[in-house]
């Protein structure tokens, strides 16, 4: 079972595209059919349109077979492609057409490129429509929750299957031996971190990744802990995840037995999900990364991750824990972010150097910083995360607000505890003063000028001349609020103004000598408190 919209970003990395109807982007595709001449009864959600002649045909196909989606290959004949149906990359009329036949015929279609075999294409759409599987948690086939069901019944205890990070992929829904623990863990959809330290000083987590055998837990009333029974869920020498069964004492004989080969089995299952998952965001990783590079065919790749063409976000995200490999953090940063199927996320992310970078379709900022604040839940406690967030954006601005981002992600405050992610329509003008001291930093503007030779006179002489011009410059001119903003009286901001005009040439007067000077201080090291 899968979504048309999953599907269709996937089949995109083979020359796929969905022609029309995008409203049907959330139907669920549980079952695929072939046309078959000798039963005139064949049914199924995606018709697989073999052996067609025109798109038209394929589209009465699927109708007859009740299918929500038609996937159409070209036939290519001796003059070059069929009378309605399209060329190896389809023209905008071919398209129009399709789309108006599906819209006829109520059917999604589904246009392949010529030289992509049906053997692929059927091999991608088996794979994924009849394995993939989606669990509350995110990625996961849905047989889990019914294998924790049916593990529950033979064991006669409460069972939790989690991932390598103790998250909750599946539980059953007896609450045999249930406790407070286990009610905690799956409403938070995580072990606790103060049931994860236990477990850590316990050894169990070591016993897990060294064995295959099922380790007992005992009880821990303190922390509302009836007994469990853990085992890892692992493919060849790789931890996959663990099963976990409430139980009083150590379990023995055919419930112990049981127990283990429950986990091969979820090992089965997450080995398919994760072929399956990992596929997707290969492709979802790679469009994205066009559209911050500056793709040429930017409005088809948005089209085909489902995302709107105007008030995109930028989002740049840098991960990092203490004492753990550098990228882990980033990694499983990246793997929250693209949890769950496409249709059902907001965002579409990859990851590009040390940078998580997700496009979100966000008009206000305040909607990127709760995407931000709702992956940061999910990250273990000892994940940092630091962000930034570039100006809502069209299709063909998202290389500039990757760079927007970039550099809100630069900004001082970033990533400090407590502090609201920076977007670049609320930080330009932070942005564009760091921009003017790294120019002054390399020589970039005038090494001589009022400025320069006032710098160099209140460093010779203790003066108090250039926060005295920031002072009068930036509440243009008015001599009194300059004077309060340095806690002195106005007569010393006159004086000081007649001072610096013996030392050098302001020219005051001029507008834009003015201005050039308020660039100036802006770029410039000098202290920003003009009081200091």
């Amino acid at each position: 079972m899968i979504t048309l919209d999953r599907l269709v970003n996937v089949l995109g990395g083979y020359g796929v595209r969905l022609c029309g109807r995008p409203e049907t982007r959330s139907a669920w595709l549980r079952s695929v059919a072939v046309p078959d001449a000798t039963d005139r009864h064949v049914t199924g959600d995606l018709l697989l349109a073999v052996g067609t002649s025109s798109i038209a045909e394929a589209v009465r196909w699927a109708a007859a077979a009740r299918a929500a989606a038609v996937l159409v290959r070209p036939v290519e004949t001796a003059t070059g492609t069929g009378a309605d149906s399209p060329c190896a990359s389809p023209s905008a009329a071919a398209e129009r057409a399709a789309a108006a036949l599906g819209d006829q015929f109520g059917v999604a279609v589904l246009v392949a490129d010529s030289a992509v075999s049906w053997s692929q294409l059927a091999g991608v759409v088996y794979g994924l429509v009849l394995e993939s599987r989606e669990t509350a948690s995110g990625r996961g086939p849905t047989d889990l929750f019914a294998l924790a069901d049916s593990l529950a019944d033979t064991i006669s205890g409460a069972v939790t299957i989690e991932d390598r990070h103790s998250r909750v992929l599946a539980y059953s829904r007896s609450q045999q031996a249930g406790d407070p623990a286990r009610v905690e863990t799956i409403l938070g959809r995580r072990v606790p971190d103060r049931l994860r330290e236990l477990f850590q000083q316990r050894g169990v987590f070591a016993q897990l990744a060294a064995t295959d055998e099922p380790v007992f837990v005992p009880a821990d009333p303190g922390h509302g802990l009836t007994g469990r029974m853990a085992v890892a869920v692992r493919a060849g020498r790789e931890l996959l995840g663990s099963v976990w069964v409430s139980c009083e004492r150590p379990l023995t004989g055919a419930r112990r037995r049981a127990l283990a080969h429950g986990a091969r089995t979820v090992a089965l299952h997450l080995l398919r999900s994760r072929a399956s998952a990992d596929l997707e965001r290969q492709v979802e990783s790679d469009l994205v990364i066009r559209l911050l590079e500056g793709s040429v065919d930017a409005e088809t790749v948005i089209s085909r991750l489902g995302l709107p063409s105007q008030a995109l976000r930028v989002i740049a995200i840098r991960a990092h824990t203490d004492g753990e490999e550098p990228h882990a953090a980033l990694l499983l940063a990246f793997e929250q972010a693209t949890t769950g199927f496409g249709w059902s996320r907001p965002g579409r992310s990859t990851l590009l150097g040390d940078t998580l970078y997700t496009i979100l379709p966000a008009e206000q900022a305040d909607m990127a910083r709760h995407w931000i604040t709702a992956l940061r839940v999910e990250l273990p406690a000892r994940v940092r995360i630091a962000a930034g967030i570039g100006a809502p954006a069209a299709t063909e601005e998202l290389p500039a607000g990757r760079q927007e981002a970039d550099e809100c992600l630069a900004l001082p405050e970033t990533g400090r505890p407590g502090t609201v992610a920076p977007a670049y329509d609320e930080s330009w003008d932070d942005i564009l003063l760091r921009r003017l001291r790294a120019a002054s930093r390399t020589g970039r503007v005038p090494a001589r000028g009022p400025l320069s030779t006032l710098l160099r006179h209140d460093a010779r002489h203790g003066t108090r001349y250039v926060p005295t011009l920031r002072a009068w410059l930036e509440t243009q001119g008015d001599p009194a609020l300059a004077a309060e903003r340095l806690q002195v009286h106005p007569n010393t901001v006159r004086n000081r103004l007649r001072k610096m005009s013996e030392v050098t040439l302001l020219d005051l007067d001029d507008p834009r000598k003015r201005l050039a000077m308020i660039i100036m201080l802006a770029a410039s090291d000098a202290e920003d408190d003009p009081r200091r």
